[in-house]
């Protein structure tokens, strides 16, 4: 009776812990496998994980039943083994990348998760914190503000955006000299394999990808090992895929999962079977014509006299690279005869690498979607070059402090004309403007030297950041118009017609005397007056996009105006843009939208900040020029020139400032 007792509690007790365990197989997929969530679906028994006419599209899709990942009063982490094969295609293969993630979380919503480069998992936080939150990026596009290696790689994210570790995609292979790296494209749409092996005991992640058609390769392309791990997980959690993209179309797919945790590598997956996506491009065409037959003739006599003029240009430029080398000079420091046109203050390499000691992290001011900025201290000689005075005594040489902003181009073309664009701003001199001093060029990165802004952005004194006090709101309001006569100088004050483009708090510098400039003019275009503004991709940041621009994307003076009214909102209410929901599910808050509700409502003045000293009338005159600024039909938004005669005018009390310009809050901008 006994033996029969213990082998039936022998019995229960497998029963349990076969129960607990997670082993799956999917060739292919139904609705009923996974969890969807967002905009993720099942198209042909295939994951896409985003939709292509959903602008901010988010999607996820895990398994039902959650891993169990600790166990024991120790939570010693427990292991498992994962196989998928997944395709990335592009709509447009030069259009910004985003790729996608294997993804372990606590929740399916992770909070604060926004679209494009972050996956649909990050926040937009600078600040990496332990949450249960792990993920392996397949990253298809070059972020130089999360450390990046290139626009196709594969990373580690312990719940933060900028990688524990990264790789270039590619895997190992044996070869005649042993094994031999081969670099794979993650958006060619062709399908790819990978294997995750999470080690718990060990606190270690291997992550090995290949062609589906290759075998399992031999080596990781990753091997990362941190006992740091154990903070990012919990007892149990969800596993499965997520994917983000903004306006550009990527399909994001996976065709086939295996996973367990039973102790053992995952099962093998049927990789044979699976359809291909491939660019239409390439898909195969009818035989040629007689036409085409002999264009190609041609042209090959052609490509055989560009190679020979090829090689005696190559050994023109080594010959010159060596002169150059014993002249004691770099090559990439030679100027260009493209560059001799343009705005003639030149800096050399070394004297900003000195300036910034070697472009060090703890001269690091920020990082911003177009590199990163450094604070660097120049002597006035090379930053104003300004002679030192010949026959005296030499003395202590007068510093300035300068900021070091650097930007990578992928081609010279692109360098080429951004520098066009860099030159003729360089031109520009307003007191609300932050000063270019200068630029550098080395191989394909330029460095642009600002005056340096003692006091920090805008946004950092709205809302405390960086150990600031909040700033009270005369000042604010000094801020906004001082901005405000920065963008009527760039709109209506000089030669072109310049528009910024990017017009938000955190581009709003303060110098020593807390006055507002106007800076970053990384995405700056120019235009000649009279003449219509070419299109252009869209560009800016999300919450201060004026809405005309997602259904075409020609930037006009009237998108700067939308974007500076955010700002006269943002400055008065204390709140920012756009607060994320807490789950995918739910609707974003748009500070627009609630101004335009409360104004609706006859209740305009109870979105001041609260706590903030201010007259009634005169916040009550901003925010509505704020909604007039942001009026959802261009035409109708004021001109910079109105908006400074507003401001000002606030700044006096008792004058009518009613009477300076009419401020147009049509029904249709509280809509």
């Amino acid at each position: 009776m006994k033996q029969r007792i213990l082998t039936t509690v022998i019995h229960l007790l497998s029963l349990s812990a076969t129960s607990a365990a997670v082993d799956f197989l999917f060739n292919s997929f139904n609705t009923s496998d996974l969890l969807l969530i967002g905009d993720a679906r099942i198209d042909s028994s295939i994951v896409r994980l985003t939709n292509d006419s959903n602008y901010y599209s988010i999607g996820r899709a895990f398994f039902p039943s959650r891993l169990h990942l600790s166990t024991g009063p120790n939570r010693t982490l427990s292991s498992f083994s994962t196989s998928f094969v997944f395709s990335i295609l592009p709509e447009i293969p030069s259009s910004p990348g985003f790729g996608l993630a294997f993804v372990l979380s606590n929740s399916t919503s992770p909070p604060g998760a926004i679209s494009g480069q972050y996956f649909g998992l990050f926040s937009n936080s600078t600040r990496q914190s332990p949450a249960p939150l792990l993920a392996v990026e397949f990253d298809t596009g070059q972020n130089p503000e999360f450390y990046d290696p290139d626009g196709n790689h594969v990373g580690i994210d312990l719940n933060f955006i900028q990688s524990a570790t990264t790789q270039s995609a590619g895997y190992y292979r044996n070869g005649s000299s042993g094994l031999e790296f081969v670099s794979l494209d993650m958006r060619s749409g062709k399908n790819i394999r990978a294997w995750i092996e999470f080690d718990g005991p060990r606190f270690q992640i291997n992550v090995t990808i290949a062609a589906a058609e290759e075998p399992r390769p031999p080596r990781p392309l990753i091997s990362y090992r941190d006992p740091q791990i154990a903070n990012y997980v919990s007892p149990e959690m969800f596993v499965g895929f997520s994917a983000s993209k903004v306006k550009w179309v990527e399909a994001q797919r996976i065709l086939a999962w295996s996973l367990s945790d039973t102790g053992g590598s995952a099962r093998e997956l049927n990789t044979s079977n699976l359809p291909v996506f491939l660019p239409q491009s390439s898909s195969p065409s009818s035989s040629p014509s007689p036409g085409l037959i002999a264009g190609v003739s041609c042209a090959s006599v052609a490509l055989a006299l560009l190679f020979l003029s090829s090689g005696f240009y190559y050994y023109y430029r080594k010959k010159r690279a060596k002169i150059r080398k014993e002249e004691g000079k770099e090559e990439d420091e030679e100027d260009e005869e493209w560059e001799l046109k343009y705005w003639p203050r030149r800096f050399s390499y070394e004297d900003l690498s000195n300036a910034t000691d070697g472009f060090s992290k703890a001269r690091l001011l920020g990082i911003g979607g177009f590199g990163k900025v450094y604070k660097g201290v120049l002597p006035v000689s090379i930053s104003r070059g300004v002679e030192g005075g010949g026959g005296r005594e030499e003395e202590e040489e007068e510093e300035e402090e300068v900021a070091v902003k650097c930007v990578s181009h992928n081609s010279k073309q692109g360098l080429r004309e951004f520098m066009a664009e860099i030159s003729s701003i360089g031109r520009l001199q307003h007191r609300s403007l932050v000063p270019l001093r200068g630029w550098c060029r080395k191989g394909n990165e330029l460095m642009l030297v600002y005056g340096y802004m003692p006091n920090g952005n805008l946004s950092q004194w709205i809302f405390g950041e960086g150990r600031r006090e909040t700033m009270r709101w005369a000042a604010r309001r000094r801020v906004l118009a001082d901005v405000a006569e920065g963008l009527q100088y760039l709109h209506q004050g000089w030669e072109q017609v310049v528009l910024h483009r990017d017009v938000k708090s955190s581009n709003i510098l303060l110098d020593g005397e807390m006055r507002g400039r106007l800076g970053d003019f990384g995405l700056a275009k120019l235009y000649e007056r009279g003449a219509a503004p070419s299109s252009t991709r869209v560009v800016g940041t999300l919450g201060y996009l004026a809405p005309e621009l997602a259904m075409a994307a020609t930037p006009t003076a009237a998108s700067d105006v939308y974007s500076f009214g955010v700002v006269v909102l943002e400055a008065a209410c204390g709140r920012r843009p756009i607060e994320r929901a807490a789950r995918v599910e739910d609707e974003d808050w748009v500070l627009v939208e609630w101004a335009r509700e409360m104004y609706a409502e006859g209740r305009l003045v109870e979105v001041a900040e609260e706590g903030m000293e201010f007259r009634e009338e005169e916040m009550e005159l901003v925010l509505k020029l704020g909604l007039a600024c942001c009026h959802p039909e261009p035409e109708k938004r004021p001109a910079m020139r109105e908006v400074v005669a507003l401001l000002l005018a606030a700044e006096a009390p008792g004058k009518p400032a009613t009477d300076s310009a009419p401020i147009y809050l049509s029904s249709g901008a509280a809509d």
